[in-house]
């Protein structure tokens, strides 16, 4: 996996786990690779992958049972969807503003460009 220089890589394999309950390849209650496994599969070292598991544990999205597994927590998807639309709000929102500021574009032209790649991505 290829890892970007702009965000550290705990962030960027919560991310991962993220994106896996949001698109239900992970659903509540579903136990996910240990912490060995992910560290193999994602080739990094195994107190980085534990490091991403304790921040997603601190968030509620994620949780431990002793000797068992880390497991997907109730309401995992709802936690995560609202943090992401947080972020998306707080930080990319913003520096989107400015860019269609700068380019002189608005919302209606984000509506059709948005319409032409539903479709793109419908057919």
């Amino acid at each position: 996996m290829e890892f970007r220089q702009d965000q550290a890589i705990y962030l960027q394999i919560a991310d991962i786990i993220c994106e896996n309950i949001l698109t239900d390849s992970w659903k509540e209650g579903d136990r996910i690779p240990s912490i060995r496994e992910l560290s193999v599969s994602i080739e990094v070292n195994p107190n980085t992958a534990m490091r991403s598991y304790s921040y997603l544990q601190e968030l509620g999205i994620i949780f431990n049972q002793r000797g068992i597994g880390y497991f997907v927590a109730d309401r995992a998807r709802d936690i995560v969807l609202e943090l992401k639309k947080n972020n998306f709000i707080n930080r990319e929102l913003p520096r989107i503003f400015k860019t269609m500021d700068l380019l002189h574009l608005n919302c209606d032209d984000l509506a059709e460009l948005y319409a032409a790649h539903t479709r793109e991505n419908k057919a």
